[in-house]
C-alpha cells in the first residue's frame, strides 16, 4: 500500500483553492514556494521503494509494503525502527523538516489510547478511531494536523463574540457535522489529511460545547481555503540562503466555510471533558519525532560552528573548546532524553507500548527551552562575518570576484568558495528570517513552554521524592494522610 511519489503528487492535484502573496495556486506541485517541500515529501514516499533504504522506510505484513512511522508501536524495536527511519530521511534529504507526516500520526495514537474515556462520554466514535488510524497505515496518505485558532478575545467565551473565532459546529445532518471557522495548520496545503482537533476554550462549567470537537478532515472537500504566509523560498538566492529554499514548511491559515464532515470522520464531539483529555494527552507518541528534529537540529549547529573554527585555526583555543562543550552538552542531553524514553517505555492505556512520559517530556523542555541559547553560541563560534559576507553574486563577479577570492581565502585547504558557502549556510542555519522563523515555530509546532511545563508535571512521579524525603527526615505517617 505503500505510495510513490508521483501517486502523492497527483493525491494533491485536487482543485483545491490556495493563496499565497495575494496569488491563487494554480498547482501546488510547481508554484515555486511550495515545490520544494513536495518535492522533499515526495522523496519521501520514493525513499521506501529504493533498494538501499526500503527496509528502513517500509516493513511486510501479509504481503504488503507499509511505512514504518505510521506503524502503531507495540514494542522497543518499533521505536528504534521509527528512529532510524527518520534519521534516515534527514540524512538524505540534507537537513530538518518538521511537518512530513510520521510525527501527526503519533497524535491519532493517543486517541486511541483515550478510548476507554471518550467511551464514557459518548461510545459513538470509538469504531471510527480505529477505523482511521488503520486507514492511515492503508493508505499512506500525507497526515497533519490542525492546531490552534485565531481564537479572537481570550477573556471571553467563544460564544460571546464572532464565533467563527474557534472552529464550531454549525448544524448536524444524516451526512454528518458542518463545521465553520479556521485553523492554523503547517503543510496543509500540500497534505492530504489532517487530524483537526479542539483549542482549548474558556467553556465555564458547559458540559457540552459546538466547540468540542476533533475529526479528520480530507482537504479535498469542498469550501476548504488556504490562505498562505509569505515562503521563503525563491525570496533569495539558494546559493546565499541554501537553507530557506529547501527546507520551508509553509504554513496556512485554512478556512472552513461550512464543511460538511462525514459522520465516519468524526472523532469526538460535543463533551468538554473528552476535549481537555485528548489536548492534555495530545503530545504523549508524536513529541519523540519532534524532539527528534531537534537533535538533528543541534548537529547542524554543532557542524557548522565547528567547521568554522577549524578553518580558522581556533579550535584549540580553551575559551572555543567551552563553547563547543555546551553545543555537545545540549545535543547529548536530547539525545540522552530519547533514548531513555524508549530504554524505560511503559504501556499504554490501550495498550500501545509509548515513550517513558516523564523523560520524554523533560526532554522535550530541554530541547526546546535550550534552543536560543545554542543558536547565539553557535553564531559566537562563526564570529561576524556570517552577517558582513557579501553574496554569490559578488564572488562570481569578474572583477569583484578576484578581490573576494584573495580575502576568503584561507589556506591551501580552505578556498573562497567553501569559505562562502559554510559562512551562507551558517548565516540561513543561524542569522535569517528563515532562521528566526525557526526558533518561533518551536512554540507552535511542539506548544509553548508552559504547556512543556505541565506535560512534565502531570508526568513525572513525585511520590518516590515524597517518600525519600519522609524516610530520611523521620516524618510520621499523619502526613500521607494529609497529603491525601
Amino acid at each position: 500500500m505503500l505510495r510513490t511519489g508521483q501517486q502523492y503528487r497527483d493525491s494533491i492535484r485536487d482543485g483545491r483553492r490556495i493563496w499565497i502573496n495575494g496569488e491563487r495556486v494554480k498547482d501546488v506541485t510547481v508554484h515555486p514556494q511550495f515545490k520544494p517541500l513536495v518535492d522533499i515529501r515526495a522523496r519521501i514516499y520514493d525513499l521506501a521503494h529504493e533498494d538501499a533504504t526500503r527496509d528502513i522506510l517500509s516493513y511486510e505484513e501479509n504481503g504488503e509494503r507499509y511505512s514504518v512511522g505510521l506503524k502503531l508501536p507495540h514494542s522497543r524495536d518499533d521505536w528504534h525502527a521509527k528512529r532510524l527511519a527518520t534519521d534516515t530521511i534527514l540524512e538524505d534529504v540534507g537537513g530538518v523538516v518538521t511537518r512530513v507526516g510520521d510525527e501527526t500520526a503519533g497524535e491519532m495514537w493517543s486517541l486511541y489510547d483515550g478510548q476507554d474515556i471518550l467511551n464514557e462520554v459518548d461510545p459513538r466514535f470509538s469504531v471510527n478511531i480505529r477505523n482511521h488510524i488503520q486507514r492511515v497505515v492503508d493508505r499512506d496518505p500525507f497526515h497533519v494536523s490542525a492546531n490552534t485558532d485565531p481564537k479572537g478575545d481570550r477573556s471571553k467565551r467563544p460564544q460571546d463574540q464572532d464565533p467563527d473565532m474557534l472552529l464550531h459546529v454549525v448544524k448536524e445532518t444524516d451526512a454528518g457535522i458542518v463545521v465553520r471557522g479556521a485553523k492554523y495548520e503547517t503543510a496543509a496545503a500540500y497534505a492530504n489529511q489532517a487530524f483537526t482537533k479542539p483549542t482549548i476554550a474558556n467553556w465555564g462549567n458547559s458540559e457540552l460545547s459546538d466547540y468540542a470537537v476533533g475529526f479528520v478532515c480530507d482537504f479535498s472537500s469542498p469550501n476548504l481555503r488556504f490562505i498562505a504566509r509569505t515562503g521563503f523560498a525563491g525570496r533569495a538566492p539558494a546559493e546565499d540562503y541554501p537553507l530557506a529554499n529547501r527546507f520551508d514548511e509553509v504554513d496556512c491559515l485554512v478556512i472552513y466555510d461550512d464543511v460538511l464532515i462525514p459522520w465516519e470522520n468524526v472523532l469526538f464531539y460535543q463533551h468538554t471533558k473528552a476535549a481537555a483529555f485528548i489536548r492534555a494527552t495530545l503530545h504523549r507518541y508524536s513529541a519523540f519525532a519532534f524532539v527528534q528534529r531537534n537533535l538533528k537540529l543541534a548537529d547542524m549547529l554543532i557542524g557548522a560552528a565547528l567547521w568554522n573554527v577549524r578553518q580558522t585555526g581556533l579550535e584549540n583555543q580553551q575559551a572555543v573548546q567551552e563553547k563547543l562543550a555546551t553545543l555537545a552538552c545540549y545535543r547529548e542531553g536530547i539525545n540522552a532524553h530519547l533514548t531513555a524514553s524508549i530504554t524505560n517505555a511503559e504501556k499504554s492505556p490501550g495498550g500501545l507500548l509509548m515513550p517513558n512520559q516523564s523523560l520524554l517530556m523533560t526532554g522535550r523542555v530541554h530541547a526546546c527551552s535550550q534552543l536560543h541559547h545554542m543558536m547565539h553560541i553557535a553564531r559566537e563560534l562563526c564570529g561576524g562575518q556570517i552577517c558582513v559576507t557579501p553574496d554569490a553574486a559578488s564572488f562570481a563577479d569578474e572583477e569583484a570576484g578576484i578581490w573576494l577570492k584573495k580575502y576568503y581565502t584561507l589556506n591551501e585547504n580552505w578556498d573562497s568558495n567553501d569559505r562562502r558557502k559554510l559562512l551562507a549556510f551558517a548565516r540561513d542555519l543561524l542569522n535569517s528570517d528563515y532562521a528566526g522563523h525557526r526558533l518561533t515555530f518551536q512554540l507552535f509546532a511542539q506548544s509553548p513552554p508552559f504547556a512543556h511545563l505541565g506535560a512534565v508535571y502531570r508526568n513525572f512521579d513525585w511520590n518516590d521524592a515524597l517518600r525519600f524525603t519522609k524516610k530520611s527526615a523521620g516524618l510520621s505517617d499523619r502526613i500521607l494522610t494529609a497529603q491525601r
